[in-house]
């Protein structure tokens, strides 16, 4: 009897699936990322997509009104859900090596397996370097492509998201970016627990004119319910040395350990598991006496959008007259920092951050 094999053209199809369904298990925002609007990063893909150069993803926050009781008149009360919609743009995104001695390496599947490891750490590095430009964007332009205007602008619509140093009175505004920046000094605005606490607080502040809280994500893990901090090195470091967040530390690993979302190296405070992102931009000079700062990003549901127009897939090429292949891996994908619209009569109108809270401390690098 004649076993049952593969056939030969699906193996490139099954081994590109493999490619991606390990891309997302081993990349190291993956805790925070799925396809439901309580994650962090939330995922949307759309194979089947045909012309256009977006996905959209749908908004929707917490009704907010007051229960009607009694024999009061519910008819004519009814509210407004508060949703939107938000775009994702996607752009295909690739790279390529090649692979000599093909007397060692005899059929594609061959070269795809000798060319995995490096091309799935560049596929892993570019999406981690998308989220941090996203994190860092102002109103989806990036940071360093932001003008003050651009910036002043998104601190009026956002002046309740964001946090100088230990102090919302750092924030002299009205709407001056870099006049808030060079209020942070290197004594009082370290990042601390206190300053965690505070912007915990800024998150969970009820709001009106349609503008959403953020809100924190459910670990699927113990069931309760965190914000996710990103915290600059430098800044991060200074928390770490805090006396107050080391005594915290001691219960830690054991409240936390069946948390999916909290990693070796985390710190624990108040609700909020605090993550270091060594690749955080340092604003040089910025802040009081011309000191470096730092961000802190503080993290709730649908903070950050992944669209998949595409999935990762390979292709491979022979060159110099089938002495060497090449194999090059591409997708078609965007990454975009959530915007809600808390204009009424639009959707892109007033611009703030859905699902994050910034904050900006002191970053002096070690002396």
């Amino acid at each position: 009897m004649a076993d049952t094999r593969a056939a030969s053209g699906l193996t490139p199809q099954q081994w590109d699936d493999k490619f991606f369904t390990e891309y997302f298990q081993e990349n190291r925002f993956s805790d925070l990322m799925g396809t439901d609007e309580m994650s962090v990063i939330q995922v949307k893909e759309n194979l089947s997509k045909g012309t256009g150069d977006s996905l959209t993803f749908a908004l929707v926050n917490k009704l907010q009104n007051d229960a009607t009781t009694g024999s009061d008149v519910l008819e004519g009360n009814e509210e407004d859900i508060s949703s939107r919609s938000f775009r994702v743009y996607v752009n295909k995104r690739r790279n390529a090596v090649r692979i000599p001695e093909m007397e060692e390496i005899k059929s594609a599947i061959d070269l795809r397996e000798a060319g995995r490891a490096i091309l799935m750490d560049w596929a892993k590095e570019d999406t981690k370097g998308l989220i941090i430009t996203a994190l860092e964007s102002i109103n989806g332009v990036t940071y360093a492509s932001a003008s003050e205007a651009n910036k002043d602008a998104w601190l009026v619509d956002n002046v309740d998201r964001v946090l100088f140093g230990a102090a919302k009175s750092n924030d002299s505004g009205p709407g001056d970016h870099s006049a808030a920046l060079g209020n942070i000094d290197n004594t009082s605005d370290k990042l601390t627990p206190a300053a965690i606490s505070l912007m915990k607080r800024i998150a969970l502040q009820k709001r009106s004119n349609g503008k959403p809280r953020v809100r924190p994500v459910t670990d699927k893990g113990n069931g309760k319910r965190y914000y996710i901090v990103f915290a600059h090195p430098l800044c991060f470091r200074d928390l770490k040395e805090n006396t107050a967040m080391q005594t915290a530390q001691r219960e830690v690993s054991l409240q936390m350990e069946n948390s999916r979302l909290f990693d070796g190296g985390d710190l624990y405070w108040d609700g909020c598991i605090i993550k270091e992102v060594d690749d955080f931009n340092t604003l040089t000079g910025v802040g009081n006496g011309g000191i470096d700062v730092g961000r802190v990003i503080m993290l709730g549901a649908q903070a950050l959008a992944v669209a998949y127009g595409k999935r990762w897939r390979t292709r491979t090429k022979e060159f110099d007259y089938g002495d060497k292949y090449g194999i090059a891996v591409d997708g078609i994908y965007g990454v975009r920092l959530t915007l809600f619209g808390s204009n009424e009569a639009s959707d892109t109108g007033d611009l703030l951050n859905h699902g994050c809270v910034v904050g900006y401390f002191a970053a002096v690098a070690d002396a």
